[in-house]
């Protein structure tokens, strides 16, 4: 069974090159077609399709050139090459025969996968399967459609807290590769000697699974069938990524306290002999808790005026679950209005109604049901309780609104919006630039650290988007750090091919060099971790950038200001790897003593090289150095003003 980090699948080649039935039209007008035009590099990929990561497109030099692409994986790592080509010609010692889909779809033929298109960038958006070709086609050009393996929860048999009753997660944490493209994702549930047990595991349909076939597995979820013959045996299979972790038992369905002839008087005695030494355990770990909470309040940057009492509320409401909202009834929100809108979601100021009557400003961020993937990875990160952080937006729950066919993730609401928006709207004080600034780097630190505050062990996320419109503005002046959707969990089962599957991702202007030219190295993940601090260093140059202290304040511009508004990664390359640009550090930041400290600590976070870039908590130290040093004074300025 292939595992991500050991897939070991070998290599396998295709080819995708399609014509639309607009082909004819542009050679006999001798239109030119655009195509994306990239060397091989990594893609991003989901069940059905790829996406090619390519930047770069070209107009085709011959009118009957066709948009192609070149799609192989090789020990799990999925690669995709883009071009113009002439379909006149062989490509890679085969001859182009599919002149007719409107879209790039990946299809076997022999040793390789041929096909064809004249669609504008065309070839960006590779199909792996197609439900529109008639059969009878795919059979004259000895083709079929391509479909990759399904991802999903493998554990094999291992011990589980899930009941049998009502709907329940598996506590797998290991994700496969299905071994071949006919498999489907499968879990079972019995209780064995007492204790209940469940596997999780890819399955042929078309085989029997504990004596019996897969019934509905080509279901998007999980729900669980009674195994002839048996009183407390249930199986379920699916089709869908991971669909195998969410286990929905039938009504009624009940869990059997112990098996035939299994004496329960030994596990109840032992059960009343533990009860001592659980209840030594609780109080001890309680007081480890309120012992970490004070100390980590202690620490915190010096009070400001006013609450955020809307955060305060919603972490209320979270304490007693950080997961999805299993609830049969939806929590009763009436959305606002929007305040932002990104590549895959838009989020929403609304109002969630308490059983008081009384109404909760919450923040709800809404993706489509074609965004999964993207909602899936941020839903993953929030839940995880040592995720929580007063520098991190506040997490309340997920939601699968199937009637409107979204998905949601709600969040406590931060009335003054990101800090891009912030800063151009304000001049900003020493006293708030510490306070923005500091934020920053203890919420980024906390990201990248794999212990809490507490010094519990804890999973190391990098960003990956870190960028002043994806840090929100608390009541206080402090920042937290928020969208998730790009960000990785650094932990033991992601290996170097999933890192590198993930593709150049984030946003261009933020991007550091190393991102850029795609030479990450992906055996150490710290170089994560460095290129979020290379980002970080330039939202710490654009809040001191309107801070008064420094007697110098311009309007407000995001790094890289002189060039457009949403500039590619080609435009970021001329300026950040060949001419070695960073965004400008006035000569009056050096007569405030404290911005001049802080500009040295900026430059040093986006050296060219980064080995030589500060940690994220190195930062913070840093500004803990900085706000305590009696030779800096602010210059009189008194907090933030209008633009």
């Amino acid at each position: 069974m292939e595992r991500f980090g050991s897939v070991g699948c070998g290599s396998v080649l295709l080819v995708c090159v399609m014509m639309s039935g607009a082909s004819a039209l542009l050679l006999s007008t001798n239109q030119h077609i655009q195509c994306k035009s990239c060397d091989p590099q990594p893609a991003f990929c989901r069940s059905n399709q790829c996406v090619s990561n390519c930047s770069a497109s070209i107009v085709c030099p011959n009118p009957q050139d066709v948009c192609a692409a070149v799609w192989w994986r090789d020990a799990g790592m999925v690669t995709v090459e883009t071009m113009c080509h002439d379909p006149t010609k062989a490509l890679r010692g085969e001859m182009l025969q599919d002149y007719s889909g409107s879209e790039c779809v990946l299809r076997i033929r022999d040793s390789l996968r041929v096909c064809a298109c004249t669609g504008h960038e065309c070839n960006e958006r590779l199909l792996l399967n197609t439900h529109t070709v008639e059969e009878n086609k795919i059979d004259t050009l000895q083709h079929k459609p391509f479909k990759l393996p399904q991802l999903c929860k493998f554990c094999d048999i291992e011990s589980t807290m899930c009941n049998g009753t009502g709907v329940c997660e598996s506590s797998c944490k290991v994700t496969s590769i299905c071994e071949n493209p006919e498999q489907v994702c499968v879990s079972s549930w019995r209780r064995s000697n007492g204790s209940a047990i469940m596997e999780t595991v890819c399955h042929d349909p078309a085989l029997a699974f504990r004596g019996q076939f897969l019934q509905d597995f080509n279901s998007t979820r999980c729900e669980m069938r009674r195994v002839k013959g048996t009183e407390d045996e249930y199986v379920c299979s699916c089709n869908e990524e991971e669909c195998n972790n969410r286990l929905i038992f039938p009504d009624g369905a009940a869990p059997v306290p112990a098996g035939p002839g299994e004496p329960a008087l030994p596990a109840l005695l032992l059960l009343v002999s533990l009860v001592p030494s659980v209840i030594a355990l609780v109080l001890l770990v309680s007081l480890l808790y309120f012992y970490c909470v004070c100390r980590q309040a202690n620490l915190k940057a010096p009070a400001t005026k006013g609450s955020d009492s809307e955060t305060r509320a919603i972490i209320m409401i979270d304490d007693d679950d950080n997961s999805l909202n299993h609830n049969l009834e939806l929590l009763p929100i009436q959305l606002d209005s929007s305040v932002g809108k990104g590549r895959f979601a838009e989020v929403f100021r609304a109002k969630l109604k308490h059983a008081s009557q009384s109404f909760q400003t919450v923040a709800v961020k809404i993706f489509p049901y074609d965004e999964y993937v993207s909602w899936k990875t941020e839903w993953d990160i929030y839940s995880d309780a040592e995720l929580r952080h007063e520098n991190v937006l506040q997490f309340l729950t997920a939601e699968d609104r199937k009637a409107s066919r979204e998905y949601w993730l709600i969040t406590a609401y931060q009335e003054r919006g990101n800090l891009q928006e912030f800063l151009s709207q304000h001049m900003i004080g020493w006293d708030e630039l510490c306070r923005l600034g500091g934020s920053l780097a203890r919420g980024v630190a906390h990201l990248h650290s794999d212990r809490t505050p507490c010094g519990r062990a804890k999973v190391a996320i990098v960003h990956r988007d870190l960028k002043s419109a994806n840090v929100l503005v608390k009541a206080d002046l402090t920042c937290c750090l928020c969208d998730f959707g790009l960000s990785l969990r650094l932990d033991n089962y992601t290996s170097p091919e999933e890192l590198a599957n993930s593709g150049q991702v984030g946003t261009a202007r933020y991007m550091a060099p190393e991102v850029l030219e795609s030479r990450m190295d992906l055996e150490n993940i710290e170089s994560f971790k460095q290129a979020d601090v290379y980002s970080m260093a330039l939202v710490l140059w654009e809040i001191v950038s309107r801070c008064s202290a420094t007697g110098d304040v311009r309007e407000y511009e995001p790094p890289f200001g002189k060039l457009k508004e949403h500039p590619c990664v080609e435009s970021m390359k001329d300026d950040v790897i060949r001419d070695r640009l960073r965004p400008e550090i006035p000569v009056s930041w050096s007569n405030h003593t404290g911005a001049h400290l802080l500009s040295s600590t900026i430059e040093e976070c986006w050296d060219h090289d980064p080995e030589a870039r500060l940690t994220a908590q190195c930062v913070v130290e840093r500004f803990s150095d900085i706000i305590s040093s009696d030779i800096i004074t602010s210059t009189g300025d008194s907090g933030s003003d209008d633009k």
